[in-house]
């Protein structure tokens, strides 16, 4: 696998179509940083880690309205290994006019891009998500 930010948003995407309601996803620590964001700007409901070592798991737990339409609609990686994309801080694009996040890689780690902006941090955009 070359690019696994993209496989798991592909992951995401695909429970999401099958109206599952949590995904399992191999570990990272770029993925826990990639789901704590999205847990905190309100995208899915949790996540936890199920398993120990090398091999562990990403369960995230997928957060639909009462009519059973998930709260992300659009999941898209900006910033891919044959093409990366890099801003400053002043260039960080909103997404959907402010409603959607970009997922900033920084020198002090992942944050949305609000708060990059906020911190006055550029960086790389790793993906978009409304």
């Amino acid at each position: 696998m070359t690019d696994p930010i993209a496989d798991m948003l592909t992951r995401i995407r695909n429970a999401i179509a099958a109206g599952h309601q949590r995904v399992d996803i191999p570990g990272s620590k770029l993925k826990l940083e990639v789901a704590r964001i999205l847990k905190e700007e309100g995208y899915i409901n949790s996540f936890s880690t199920k398993g120990e070592g090398p091999k562990y798991e990403i369960r995230i737990a997928l957060r639909y309205d009462t009519k059973g339409i998930s709260s992300i609609t659009h999941m898209s990686r900006v910033s891919r290994p044959g093409r990366r994309v890099y801003v400053g801080s002043q260039e960080i694009p909103k997404v959907l006019g402010g409603y959607g996040i970009n997922i900033v890689s920084t020198s002090k780690g992942l944050m949305s891009g609000k708060r990059a902006r906020q911190e006055r941090m550029g960086g790389e955009i790793l993906a978009e998500v409304y």
